[in-house]
């Protein structure tokens, strides 16, 4: 009787796509359970994506009020049009999708004016700001930082103009593919890499600044 060989390891190819069917199934399983309003399904999902969404609201308007503000309408969004969310992408991608809407929304309220026409016109005011970021988990930005002072972590990225900093936390902190990037900020993917490059760049000596300040305060 001949020895059954068993492999060492299941191929990274085989794992990638089983993680990824297993995404693609419960996208679709949630937006089933939005159709059909699923007891509970809207309370599972606030506690799954609150820190996400709240740190992401944080971080593209720059004020506590008006993102605590903005979270209760995005998921009042998510209750009365959750029929809309056909699970074709994750779940996150829409959500942020529909807070970066309500974002854009608040600005042309406030000042008639669109993210992108904010590049060249942030308010210094906005950017000095720190507070400390809602979290849960360790991301790949926080390791990649190195820095353990989380107001540090924001008043770097603070300093940054409003698209290149959603780019970098919709990548890092959200964990986000450049093509998800790409449908939540309805830019081209070309685009959302240059955001993405320009605000690495921009961020590197903000880093190195606030690495500074923290060896100076020890």
């Amino acid at each position: 009787m001949s020895a059954q060989v068993f492999p060492s390891a299941i191929p990274l190819n085989v794992a990638a796509t089983a993680a990824e069917e297993l995404v693609r199934q419960e996208s679709l399983a949630t937006a089933q359970g939005l159709k059909r309003k699923e007891a509970g399904l809207l309370d599972e999902l606030i506690v799954r994506y609150q820190h996400r969404l709240m740190r992401y609201l944080l971080y593209l308007t720059g004020n506590r009020e008006m993102a605590e503000d903005l979270f209760q309408e995005v998921w009042m969004r998510v209750m009365l049009r959750g029929e809309q969310y056909n699970g074709r992408a994750r779940f996150e991608t829409w959500l942020f999708t529909i807070a970066r809407n309500l974002v854009i929304d608040q600005r042309r309220k406030r000042t008639m004016s669109s993210l992108d026409e904010l590049v060249e016109g942030a308010n210094e005011d906005d950017r000095a700001m720190t507070f400390e970021i809602a979290s849960s988990d360790p991301t790949p930005f926080d390791h990649f930082l190195r820095l353990e002072d989380r107001e540090q972590i924001a008043s770097a990225l603070l300093g940054l103009d409003t698209l290149h900093r959603e780019v970098l936390v919709l990548r890092f902190h959200e964990e986000l593919s450049l093509e998800e990037i790409s449908k939540v900020t309805r830019a081209h993917l070309s685009t959302v890499k240059s955001r993405l490059y320009r605000g690495m760049v921009m961020l590197k000596p903000r880093i190195e600044q606030a690495r500074l300040k923290l060896q100076e305060a020890v």
